[in-house]
């Protein structure tokens, strides 16, 4: 056997098929509900919980976080706008329309984080608008997770939907 059949054998381009797809697609969404508008919620529970250089360090981590996606946004909102668009356009079209398996796994992997970055560009946003208190900012972080837990779910359900689709319509190479 020859290193690039190794290889291609080890990294299967059925997307759907393949373990790693799904290892990825789990601690995609397990690292995107820990991590509520770049902070981590265990420094919420803990602020919560314990007070003091906790409570500073929550509020110190959510203003800038806060603060540098809104200016992310506000700088070059509109060319990641457009880039995404053009990317998951592309995706769509050459997944869905033209049957590209690992275009379509791709689209499902990151059309919905893009709705998670909505929902922490809103909790940005009302965090900003209203003078934060401990009780407020833990109130909008665990709304955000939440909404992504979700928007997680959803998405899991919906990719291993059309994953077990594509296999039993493909078919599994050797059966």
């Amino acid at each position: 056997m020859d290193l690039y059949s190794s290889i291609f054998e080890l990294i299967d381009m059925r997307s759907f098929s393949n373990l790693w797809y799904w290892i990825g697609l789990a601690v995609l969404w397990s690292s995107a509900s820990h991590w509520a508008m770049g902070v981590p919620y265990d420094l919420v529970v803990r602020a919560r919980r314990v007070g003091g250089q906790s409570e500073q360090d929550l509020m110190d981590i959510v203003r800038i976080n806060g603060n540098r996606l809104l200016y992310i946004l506000d700088v070059s909102g509109l060319a990641i706008l457009a880039f995404s668009c053009f990317l998951f356009t592309g995706l769509a079209t050459l997944g869905f329309y033209y049957g590209v398996e690992f275009a379509q796994a791709v689209f499902l992997l990151l059309f919905p984080i893009c709705l998670v970055v909505l929902i922490n560009v809103s909790a940005a946003r009302k965090l900003r608008r209203e003078t934060p208190s401990l009780e407020y900012i833990s109130k909008i972080l665990t709304r955000c997770r939440i909404y992504t837990q979700i928007v997680g779910m959803i998405s899991i359900l919906i990719t291993s939907l059309w994953g077990m689709y594509q296999n039993f319509s493909i078919g599994v190479p050797g059966w």
